[in-house]
């Protein structure tokens, strides 16, 4: 009786019921049970909308200037010049890195480890403290990020 009962409990939380003698009960089993619940659409959203690591919004500008002409015909294009690093702006970055083999991986706009990573071994290349290369923007990388994005004055 124990194991009956016990999958009586794993069927109605299926949605169907058992009845005493082992036989389904379908068609009042199925009214009694409640509604599966309904899927909320799903829809694609970005990891980070924007993310600048510590910059200004002329900060930023400066970093997308930089990237998108860091290449001719558009190559590292970062989107809009609006000082908001976004998945577009990142993805040029991610590209510009990995075309210099600082290894940035999947170029998906995404700022994960591997982008800081590859950012880091980019700003340590250039002279700059970073505070180690381990994929964490701490304070020393996005002082090191904020000080390239004036170096010589800007990039815009």
């Amino acid at each position: 009786m124990f194991r009956r009962a016990k999958a009586a409990v794993a069927l109605t939380a299926a949605g169907l019921t058992l009845g005493l003698t082992g036989a389904l009960a379908g068609a009042t089993a199925a009214a009694a049970a409640p509604a599966p619940a309904q899927q909320a659409p799903t829809r694609t959203v970005t990891i980070q909308a924007v993310n600048n690591l510590g910059l200004s919004i002329s900060e930023g500008k400066s970093v997308q200037c930089y990237v998108r002409d860091a290449a001719p015909r558009g190559r590292y294009n970062p989107g809009t010049i609006d000082g908001q690093l976004g998945e577009k702006s990142w993805k040029a970055w991610q590209l510009f890195l990995n075309d210099r083999d600082y290894n940035a991986g999947t170029v998906d706009g995404a700022v994960g480890p591997n982008t800081i990573r590859a950012l880091q071994r980019f700003l340590v290349d250039l002279g700059y403290d970073t505070g180690g290369v381990d994929g964490q923007a701490g304070s020393k990388t996005r002082a090191a990020w904020k000080a390239f994005s004036h170096l010589d004055g800007g990039w815009c």
